[in-house]
This record gives C-alpha cells, sequence and structure tokens, in this order.
C-alpha cells in the first residue's frame, strides 16, 4: 500500500470538537476501504495568507495514511462534498516521517521563545547581546558624556 499526507483545512468558525469529529469522519473513511490512519495532527486556528471563501483562518489538521490508491480518491471525494472543509491537498510521499512533523515541532519552539521571553522587560528584551551585532571591542569606550564636553572646549 501507498503512503500519503492529506492535510484539510477547515472554516475557522468551527469549535474544535467539530474539526475532530472532522478528522474522524476522514479516518472512518480510510479504515471501511482497508486503509488506516497511522497518526492524525491537528495544528490548530491559523491565519491564512490569503482569504479563501471570506475566510481569514482556517484550523489545519494532517492525517498520515497507509492505504491504497481507490482509498484517496474516496477521501478527496468526501472531503470535497463537505462545506466545512475549504481546502485539502493529498500527497503521496516516501516514507512517514517519525514524530512530530515539522509544524508541531515548530509551534513547541514558538512556546519555548515565548516562555523565553515572559521572564524580561516590557516588551520582550532582556536588555541582552542580540546576537545578531558584532561585538563592540573594535571602539573604545566613550566614557561619560560631561567629560566629552569639557574636552571640547
Amino acid at each position: 500500500m501507498a503512503l500519503y499526507e492529506h492535510v484539510f483545512l477547515a472554516r475557522q468558525d468551527l469549535a474544535q470538537a467539530q474539526v475532530d469529529a472532522l478528522a474522524e469522519a476522514a479516518t472512518k473513511i480510510v479504515e471501511d476501504n482497508q486503509g488506516k490512519v497511522v497518526k492524525t495532527e491537528s495544528w490548530g486556528l491559523r491565519s491564512l495568507a490569503y482569504r479563501i471563501a471570506k475566510n481569514r483562518k482556517a484550523h489545519y489538521v494532517m492525517l498520515e495514511i497507509d492505504a491504497p490508491a481507490g482509498v484517496v480518491a474516496e477521501l478527496e471525494r468526501q472531503t470535497q462534498i463537505n462545506e466545512d472543509i475549504i481546502r485539502y491537498m493529498t500527497v503521496k510521499v516516501d516514507e512517514l516521517e517519525a514524530g512530530p512533523s515539522v509544524m508541531m515541532r515548530k509551534q513547541e519552539r514558538d512556546r519555548e521563545r515565548r516562555g523565553d521571553r515572559e521572564g524580561g522587560r516590557e516588551g520582550g528584551r532582556d536588555g541582552g547581546p542580540r546576537g545578531d551585532r558584532p561585538d563592540r571591542g573594535d571602539r573604545p569606550d566613550r566614557g561619560p558624556r560631561r567629560d566629552r564636553e569639557e574636552g571640547a572646549e
């Protein structure tokens, strides 16, 4: 059997329970046709790059599927009929990804970064080195302002 990744975008006004029900319905379609869903990931409510059917956001869900080609055709047919799904894409892959997908790792990394910022000053900056500028060791210290003004007279 072939391996597929099926991602669909559900309307933004759906509750998370309804999105989970859509994923369960897709899983049932696959399993009824002698396939199996290896992994289901819900990426949450995310902003779209452009409006789709008057939606600026959508719930993203990914299914990793191990099934024959006919199952994918039926899954896509059912997905097209469903009005709650605004976009979908199914891609055939050579092997399924072990562990969390790139999107899930990105969400975890973003959470860690937000956690780091919470301890600092307002605006999330702690005044430490940014890392994008070179060390200022190439310039001498200018000293206090008063000394510079007295030396200029």
